[in-house]
């Protein structure tokens, strides 16, 4: 089978995003030119278990990251769920396969107090660059989203009315997300900049550059990067540590797990769960001044 079937499922049944599609295919494109090489086949539907280990340990000697290999995996266990839907394998070859251990990276937030520093310079700002800056930050503390959600927001995504964000997530999945007074005073002081542009190219979207062109991703990470480098001393400063400090800052309030979830737009508890180890070290300060047994 080629991987047109197989492309148009993830595209048109899953909702998987081009990006992730294209990693896909490449994932088994690449193990398809590995079996070919090594055992003389031009298709990788009828491998067998050993044949893919073979894979596996060409990849572990190449000093590729467990974490890179089980996500090449994990594509090729999606194709042979597809191809056991379709009726063309019957059994799949990676049925009793085990990922490789991966050691858990601990994301440090933003503290509240390097939030507050940032806030508070960009509080000033009057330009459209500023403003726009500003609102990016503001969005991302308050709203928990991702790097692609934010890029993609619309104008129309935006209900003052209601106080909502709607926010379109992994797979196509909308959620709405509360906004908070002062980020909507932000984003009606940018938009007055934003509509004074000279040029407006892609105008039904929120966040743009001076040329009037939707914002990229690459241009948030170095937004993000420039202004906590200021007052962060953090290896990792990127919108993604935004939105751990985002959870994490809400379950050191006492937020429930489960409506963090929501706001993050998760499709799993487990999922949420690696932002609580910050949230369980405030816990242990609580508990120790507040226990009578923990006090001195």
């Amino acid at each position: 089978m080629t991987f047109k079937a197989f492309s148009d499922y993830l595209l048109l049944e899953k909702n998987y995003s081009q990006l992730t599609l294209k990693a896909y295919i490449g994932d088994l494109e690449e193990f398809k030119c590995f079996v070919t090489s090594e055992f003389d086949t031009n298709t990788i539907d009828d491998v067998n278990y050993q044949q893919i280990r073979h894979w596996i340990v060409s990849l572990v000697e190449s000093n590729i990251t467990n974490r890179s290999i089980n996500r090449k995996v994990s594509s090729l266990n999606t194709y042979y769920k597809f191809l056991l839907k379709v009726k063309d394998i019957e059994v799949n070859p990676l049925n009793r396969h085990r990922a490789l251990k991966v050691s858990k990276k601990i994301q440090i937030p933003f503290s509240e107090a390097e939030m507050e520093q940032v806030l508070e310079e960009l509080h000033a700002a009057k330009d459209f660059e500023g403003l726009r800056n500003r609102l990016i930050i503001e969005l991302f503390y308050a709203t928990g989203i991702r790097r692609i959600e934010l890029v993609q927001l619309k104008l129309t995504d935006v209900d003052a009315a209601n106080k909502t964000l709607k926010v379109l997530g992994k797979r196509d999945k909308e959620r709405y997300i509360p906004l908070i007074d002062s980020v909507l005073t932000t984003i009606n002081t940018y938009l007055i900049q934003r509509n004074s542009l000279e040029t407006i190219v892609d105008s039904s979207y929120l966040f743009l550059t001076k040329k009037g062109v939707k914002i990229y991703e690459t241009l948030v990470y170095r937004i993000i990067n420039a202004y906590f480098s200021t007052v962060s001393s953090k290896v990792k400063r990127s919108p993604h540590i935004l939105r751990h400090s985002f959870a994490t800052h809400l379950l050191n309030q006492g937020a429930n797990l489960n409506a963090v979830k929501e706001l993050l737009g998760h499709s799993s508890l487990a999922a949420t769960q690696v932002y609580t180890h910050n949230s369980i070290a405030e816990l242990k300060k609580v508990y120790s001044n507040a226990h009578p047994r923990s006090k001195k």
